[in-house]
């Protein structure tokens, strides 16, 4: 479910979590039921980390670091050649996507990361630092870093 759909309802991600655990209970969805368990524990942990319980976007990030670990667990089981952890961490990512934001693709990053290029003066790979921070602080939970990291690489040089 994406987050738009989400703010309709007016339930929290958490609740999400809970019910649709709930829902891959009833349907014997292992694959499901153990992300999310997983989720659920990540939060948890980063909750008693913070000392506080965790709204949305705080919960968006632990998602996206989910999701970032299972990007990573993809890549290096592909270069192993180990398709079928791959294909079980994809099945994952693809159950972590229904709790994230629509993500921006390179175009609209390099739109974005033009602009802010702009307004701060950057004129070299020196100030990438600078893109960066605007970049990911305005829309967080949107962007890919990597994908991000490379796109204002190719700009800033050039």
């Amino acid at each position: 479910m994406r987050q738009s759909e989400r703010e309709i309802r007016d339930v929290s991600v958490k609740d999400q979590l809970v019910e649709e655990m709930k829902q891959a209970m009833k349907s014997r969805d292992e694959i499901a039921l153990s992300t999310i368990r997983l989720v659920r524990a990540a939060v948890r942990n980063a909750e008693i980390e913070q000392g506080e319980d965790l709204d949305d976007d705080g919960v968006a990030e632990v998602i996206q670091r989910e999701a970032k670990r299972r990007r990573e667990a993809i890549e290096a089981y592909d270069k192993a050649d180990r398709t079928d952890l791959a294909d079980r961490e994809r099945a994952e990512l693809e159950i972590l996507r229904r709790y994230l934001p629509e993500q921006l693709g390179e175009i609209e990053i390099a739109e974005i990361v033009r602009g802010i290029i702009a307004e701060v003066g950057a004129v070299g790979p020196k100030d990438k630092g600078k893109v960066m921070g605007l970049l990911m602080q305005r829309h967080r939970g949107r962007v890919d870093g990597k994908t991000a990291n490379q796109v204002a690489d190719t700009i800033l040089q050039g």
